[in-house]
């Protein structure tokens, strides 16, 4: 609006009956263009009202909302700054400065992220006889002259508006009179009404739930505590508490400036707004609480796990390894280099030895002249191994060099045939 009021996105739920009084669905329930011209047609009335009774200068009990504490501020400006963003208005933002930043986040991913913390920086509204005006609706005036919920603040501004018309003056007859405690009682009973019906709405959605057991759901993580994450399930609108035993094996622990759960071994962060999936696991129906047991999330997992390049330099180290394969690979190569210089003086036999390998390759009549070579293999072995002088593993492992001293035996058998 162009009086700069915060508007943020909250969704309310109604709840549908059947003909047996046991709740059907949980539904939202969307706002619409009516509902909207309704609402600034009862804004309207109270700061008439409210604006009345200052400008009459009689005493009554206004609707005020102060605006973030310098602890709230700072903590809110500290979390804003690791998104790349800033709340402006210095020391004292006005709602124009709220909105003005609800306007800059838009449609992020994130917004619902911001957006809770925003709203959870400034302080809850409560009645006071002295009017410093109202934070979130941007009014310097305000009050609850009508209300979707009659109250009895509503009726006291009544009672001191027609006075004002009679021109007398009111005085109520509770706490003798003393505007101030009327305002904080009516603000306790205000507080203690609405637990009263989150407990009736936490008691039905517990019924309700107390048949799903077992069954898996996907939510937003609602609200961050020391002792573990509620999650707000899709399309259910059930909330309920995952403790910080059933995040997994490791040591959590709880940041309050981040709103979020970190693990201290794995780095894993469970964060407000972060999408998970649960499982219901317990439903206690005289304490109105949910249990869930953590399946799977957040789906955004934080740098350090995702990252992490240590499984991914391990493959480095093996060309190291394959360099030193050509070295093993040259020692064989110099050997049978070696074996060939010692052979030389026997050109001769070699040119000879031909036909005695066509000979041998026949493998169906073994002659004597093959039975006569394996002796002489044997004594052959010995004379190269004396003279090459190497140890045991350097004359086992060239195979090349073993085959040709067995070259002289062909000539024994080419004598015999002779």
């Amino acid at each position: 609006s162009k009086r700069g009021a915060i508007d943020f996105d909250t969704t309310e739920t109604r709840m549908v009956f059947d003909d047996n009084g046991k709740i059907a669905a949980i539904e939202p329930y969307e706002r619409n263009e009516a509902h909207r011209v309704i609402e600034e047609c009862m804004l309207a009335a109270n700061v008439c009202a409210s604006e009345f009774l200052a400008e009459h200068d009689h005493a009554s009990l206004f609707r005020i909302h102060e605006g973030p504490t310098p602890e709230r501020l700072a903590k809110l400006r500290d979390f804003l700054g690791t998104f790349g963003m800033q709340l402006t208005g210095g020391d004292e933002p006005t709602a124009k400065d709220y909105a003005q930043l609800l306007e800059k986040i838009g449609a992020r991913p994130d917004r619902q992220l911001l957006q809770t913390v925003m709203l959870r920086s400034l302080r809850q509204a409560i009645y006071s006889p002295d009017n410093v005006g109202h934070f979130g609706l941007a009014y310097e005036s305000y009050t609850h002259f009508t209300s979707p919920i009659r109250r009895y603040p509503d009726l006291l501004v009544h009672r001191a508006i027609k006075a004002v018309l009679e021109k007398k003056n009111y005085q109520p007859n509770q706490a003798a009179g003393d505007w101030t405690d009327i305002g904080l009682h009516c603000s306790m009973t205000e507080r203690r009404a609405d637990e009263a019906t989150r407990d009736v709405e936490n008691w039905l959605k517990c019924f309700y739930m107390k048949d799903r057991i077992g069954e898996e759901f996907t939510g937003s993580i609602s609200s961050v505590v020391p002792f573990g994450i509620f999650v707000a399930l899709d399309d259910v609108y059930v909330e309920g508490l995952v403790h910080v035993s059933e995040l997994g094996r490791d040591y959590f622990k709880f940041d309050d400036k981040a709103h979020a759960m970190l693990g201290e071994r794995t780095g894993v962060r469970y964060r407000l707004s972060d999408r998970v999936r649960i499982q219901l696991m317990r439903v206690d129906m005289e304490q109105n609480k949910i249990d869930f047991r953590l399946v799977d999330g957040p789906v955004e997992r934080p740098v350090k796990v995702v990252a992490a390049p240590a499984p991914e330099v391990v493959p480095a180290a093996p060309p190291a390894k394959a360099a030193r394969k050509p070295k093993a690979a040259a020692a064989p190569a110099a050997k049978v280099a070696k074996a060939p210089v010692a052979e030389k003086p026997k050109v001769k036999a070699t040119t000879k030895a031909a036909p005695a390998k066509t000979a041998a390759a026949k493998p169906t009549k073994p002659t004597k002249a093959v039975k006569a070579a394996t002796p002489a293999k044997a004594k052959a072995a010995k004379t190269s191994t004396a003279s090459s002088g190497r140890n045991v593993k350097d004359s086992t492992a060239p195979s090349r060099p073993a085959a040709k001293p067995a070259k002289p035996p062909q000539k024994a058998a080419l004598l015999s045939k002779k």
